[in-house]
C-alpha cells in the first residue's frame, strides 16, 4: 500500500509541475530562480537520462521505454516482496523510484518525449536539465544503495 500511495504522489507533483512549466515557458526559455545557481528552463527529451538514445528511430525508441518500464516494475514489486513490512524507508523508496519511471512514461506516451526543467548551474559549469521525477528516482536509489551498503558493513563487522 505505501508502494502505491507514494508512486501515485510523486506521479500527481511530477506531472503537476510539468503542466505549470508547460503553461508558463516556452520550449528552451530559462527564467532564473537563484542566479548563477538554478533555473527554470524547458527542454525535451526524446532519450535517456543525460539525452542517450535520442536520435533513435521512434518506432523502437517508445517500445524500447515501454519494455524498460515493464522490467523496472517486475525489479520493484520483486524487491518490495522481500523487504520486511516494518522496513518503511526501503518502502518509501520503491514508491519514489517507481513513481518517477511512471512520470517519466506518461510524459512519453503523452508527448513522445520528456519534460525537463530543473536547471543546476554553478558558474560555467552545468549540470544535465532534469525534472521531478528524476529527482525521486535518484533519491529512491540513493538510499537504497545506502542502505544496502550500510547492512553489508554491519553484517561484515558482526
Amino acid at each position: 500500500m505505501i508502494l502505491t500511495g507514494v508512486s501515485m504522489l510523486v506521479i500527481a507533483l511530477d506531472q503537476f509541475t510539468k503542466f505549470l512549466i508547460l503553461e508558463s515557458l516556452q520550449l528552451n526559455q530559462s527564467i532564473p530562480i537563484w542566479p548563477d545557481y538554478f533555473y527554470f528552463t524547458y527542454v525535451q527529451n526524446r532519450g535517456t537520462a543525460f539525452g542517450f538514445m535520442s536520435d533513435m528511430d521512434p518506432v523502437i525508441r517508445l517500445p524500447f521505454f515501454i519494455t524498460i518500464t515493464v522490467a523496472a516494475a517486475f525489479i520493484v514489486y520483486s524487491y518490495q516482496r522481500v523487504i520486511k513490512e516494518e522496513n518503511l524507508l526501503s518502502r518509501v523508496a520503491l514508491g519514489l523510484i517507481w513513481g518517477g519511471a511512471l512520470g517519466n512514461l506518461v510524459d512519453r506516451l503523452v508527448y513522445g518525449k520528456v519534460i525537463d526543467f530543473i536547471d543546476v548551474r554553478y558558474d560555467d559549469l552545468r549540470w544535465f536539465v532534469f525534472n521531478v521525477a528524476d529527482s525521486f528516482i535518484t533519491l529512491g536509489l540513493l538510499y537504497l544503495f545506502f542502505e544496502f551498503v550500510i547492512k553489508r558493513r554491519q553484517k561484515n563487522t558482526a
